[in-house]
């Protein structure tokens, strides 16, 4: 039986027009399950593994119901709302709509968390009509009233089972439940578990059923490789795959340890970035676009881009660290032999993780080969074929610049990381996120906005007190942008001491330290800049009362 065409399925020809200047010309098999009954204005349950091109299954009858439909966009009042676990999936689709939503003259916007909420409530307030979120945001710009969902023509769960395995359970119910209940609504999962099944039985009515292929379905042009080494080898066998022609996305555990071994792959002179929840939005924005690019050939990330990443022609993906559990496997390994592609999966375990990998497997469904093996073996140019490169004189990592916390030693502090979707901070002293205790040089200062409550640029790091620095009694200079006039060029120093005597409060060095007209410290300090950290000499207090 031959697969139906688009506009045999229903679409309208603008889509099908706009598709084809996509280069899309025929339907993936859940599209062509599922188009029927949601261009029909039916609730639908679509499940399919990732990469079956579910994305699509959505965004078309989406599209085409708000092009019919006789409602224009209000201020704060979008049509229609699309959930997703994650800001990188979130923006990809963005980029699905966008293209076609434009001939139709529809408005699509994204909002998630780690980023200003302020462009956010512009656009609101401006009117779209279609919203792409994340629902921790969504969440916060509902209470605040920006945002109200009673124009909702249809929602879409997109990736219903990771949200339930992220615990957005609570805020995705409070949401739906603001959403008219004659709405459409659309729930798209690799799996249908206890957690999603919830969902359907409160919110769907009488939803149509389409499983196309389950989570655990082989795929056929997708290979999986066990590779049983020492531990003492691993890294040297990550960098001989990695060093290899082509795109390469490596998974670790956690965020340290994809930074460790993004750093650790650089040094070696393999082109890498990393993607965690403790970068910016800025920075992960700028290395999933370098591994897009090319510019990077290896992404190191944890679980955050198993649902959150599409990018084409991944040849490889790596179990640097074997997932805890069998739906992070096949998540992961769903980055490479997508829409029909192939790809290699190769996941490297010790002699500890024998048990642990075996389970795991079975319980995906996944038969792969085993190889005992060490570096330079055979089979490793055969998993990832092709000259090994290296750059000449590696580059830094892509990483994020945001003011960080230190200790006394001046060594990062490795925060807690932010929700995939909730904001990455507050701003300034109001905020409840932002109460953390920032970076100091040598001592209690501030960082961020010179505040003594907030921390760095408004981080949630929580309030964490530093160890002062010998010879420090009062607190180090301010770091980042928060020395409010620090050694401004005005003369003298803010909060230094009188000439002649010790400050208000005294100082460990009963000698003055005059500052120049130029900010400089006569006693052979650094230069002192707005805004910057003002290096002064040791046991002389820094920063006014103000300041602190």
């Amino acid at each position: 039986m031959s697969t139906p065409t688009f506009t045999e399925l229903g679409l309208p020809k603008t889509l099908v027009d706009s598709l084809a200047e996509q280069g899309v010309t025929s339907p993936f098999p859940i599209q062509a399950a599922t188009l029927p009954h949601s261009l029909a204005g039916r609730d639908v349950l679509g499940r399919g593994r990732t990469g079956s091109g579910k994305t699509y299954g959505f965004v078309l009858p989406v599209l085409a119901r708000l092009a019919a439909g006789p409602t224009r966009r209000r201020p704060g009042r979008p049509r229609a709302l699309i959930l997703a676990p994650t800001r990188e999936l979130a923006t990809q689709i963005e980029a699905s709509f966008v293209p076609l939503a434009k001939p139709l003259g529809l408005k699509v916007t994204t909002i998630f968390g780690g980023v200003s909420p302020n462009p956010q409530i512009t656009r609101l307030r401006d009117g779209v009509d279609i919203v792409v979120a994340c629902p921790g945001r969504l969440a916060d710009h509902m209470r605040s009233g920006e945002v109200k969902l009673d124009n909702i023509e249809v929602t879409v769960l997109d990736e219903a089972d990771h949200m339930a395995d992220l615990g957005f359970l609570p805020d995705v119910r409070r949401i739906m439940a603001e959403t008219p209940e004659r709405g459409q609504r659309l729930l798209f999962s690799a799996t249908l578990d206890a957690g999603v099944d919830v969902l359907v039985k409160r919110f769907m009515h009488n939803p149509v059923t389409h499983s196309v292929d389950s989570a655990q379905s082989p795929v056929s042009t997708m290979k999986h490789h066990v590779l049983h080494l020492e531990e003492t080898h691993r890294l040297a066998v990550l960098i001989d795959l990695t060093a290899a022609p082509g795109r390469t996305l490596v998974f670790t555990r956690t965020k340290h340890r994809a930074k460790q071994l993004t750093r650790k792959l650089m040094a070696s002179g393999v082109p890498a970035v990393e993607l965690h929840g403790n970068l910016g939005q800025t920075a992960r924005t700028r290395n999933l676009e370098a591994f897009s690019s090319g510019a990077a050939k290896t992404l190191v990330a944890t679980d955050i881009a198993a649902r959150g990443i599409h990018v084409d022609d991944v040849t490889l993906v790596i179990h640097a660290d074997p997932p805890v559990e069998h739906k992070a496997y096949l998540h992961r390994s769903g980055r490479t032999a997508r829409a029909g592609a192939s790809g290699t999966v190769v996941t490297l375990m010790t002699d500890a993780q024998v048990g642990d990998v075996r389970d795991l497997t079975r319980k995906a469904g996944i038969k792969p080969t085993t190889t005992q093996l060490g570096p330079g073996h055979p089979l490793l140019s055969e998993l990832a074929p092709g000259e090994r490169s290296f750059t000449a004189s590696p580059r830094q990592p892509i990483v994020d610049m945001r003011p960080k916390r230190v200790s006394a030693s001046g060594e990062a502090i490795p925060g807690k990381g932010d929700d995939e979707d909730r904001p990455a901070g507050g701003r300034g002293r109001g905020s409840r996120a932002g109460r953390g205790r920032g970076p100091s040089v040598g001592g209690r200062g501030a960082s961020g906005g010179g505040s003594r409550r907030g921390g760095a640029g408004g981080s949630s790091e929580g309030r964490t007190r530093q160890p002062r620095a010998e010879g420090d009694r009062r607190g180090g200079a301010p770091a980042g942008q928060g020395g409010r006039r620090a050694a401004e060029s005005t003369g003298r120093r803010e909060g230094a001491p009188k000439a002649g005597g010790q400050g208000r409060r005294g100082a460990a060095d009963s000698q003055p330290r005059r500052a120049s007209g130029a900010g400089k410290a006569q006693s052979g300090g650094a230069p002192a800049r707005r805004g910057g950290a003002a290096a002064f000499s040791s046991g002389t207090r820094a920063g006014s009362r103000r300041s602190r």
